[in-house]
């Protein structure tokens, strides 16, 4: 199943016979295989329900707010449960072509197909090609004041009690509006908030990791690490080699 253009609520609209028409393929025990936004397109047949899925990252929140019943792992690249398969954006296709020769046709044609094609075998992640945006489409006038605050200021020392001071209200409180109004916390927004503008400053300004992660507010090396590769699927020095000319 392709990727698709437009509006995505129409695009499932304006599909819905394919859509029918692929579940009873799987039904008579096809497997089926959805690449990119092509994912809204198999989620819609249901055959996903409790499963796990990938797609391109920049509209995982939007799929699984869409089909809250999926396991959404928007940092994988391949994901494949009972004989349903999915990928990340773009050209993540390639890898899930890949991977699929290597289940159907074996290791050695696997490897040779990707030599021949040029692509990176056993690559797992997406999470090096992630750029963070602010979940900022919710009416929350608190959580985005919240929000802004946080971008303005990430290099500081900052805490959720401060941040509810700031904004006349509790801790709990603004933790749970915030939660339901960008899928994160407080904290999970602050730490994703420094480690794009760590890969930024990486990519584009001369400076050594120890230099970057001080800039956006860490004073341990070890966490630092941690959570950039939590976040970006790469060590600092490691995004630092892959993405930066300087």
């Amino acid at each position: 199943m392709p990727a698709v253009h437009g509006k995505l609520s129409e695009a499932i609209e304006n599909n819905t016979q394919i859509i029918a028409w692929v579940k009873q393929q799987y039904e008579k025990g096809a497997e089926v295989a959805a690449f990119c936004i092509g994912a809204f397109l198999l989620a819609k047949t249901g055959m996903l329900k409790g499963k796990t899925c990938s797609t391109h990252w920049g509209h995982a929140r939007e799929l699984q707010e869409m089909f809250p019943d999926i396991d959404v792992q928007a940092e994988n690249i391949v994901t494949e449960s009972d004989g349903l398969y999915t990928s990340g954006g773009a050209y993540a296709f390639t890898n899930l072509i890949i991977y699929l020769i290597e289940k159907h046709g074996g290791r050695e044609l696997a490897i040779m197909t990707a030599k021949a094609f040029m692509i990176d075998i056993d690559k797992g992640s997406q999470s090096p090609f992630m750029i963070f945006e602010g979940q900022k489409n919710h009416k929350d006038e608190v959580v985005l004041k919240v929000q802004d605050y946080i971008e303005n200021n990430y290099e500081q020392k900052l805490s959720v009690s401060r941040l509810a001071n700031q904004q006349a209200t509790v801790r709990r409180t603004l933790e749970r509006r915030f939660k339901t109004a960008t899928g994160n916390s407080v904290n999970e927004y602050l730490q994703r908030v420094r480690i794009e503008a760590a890969k930024k400053s990486l990519e584009m300004e001369p400076k050594t990791v120890n230099e970057v992660m001080y800039g956006v507010g860490y004073n341990d090396p070890k966490a630092f690490r941690e959570v950039f590769k939590r976040h970006a699927g790469l060590t600092p020095n490691e995004y630092k080699k892959r993405y930066s000319s300087l």
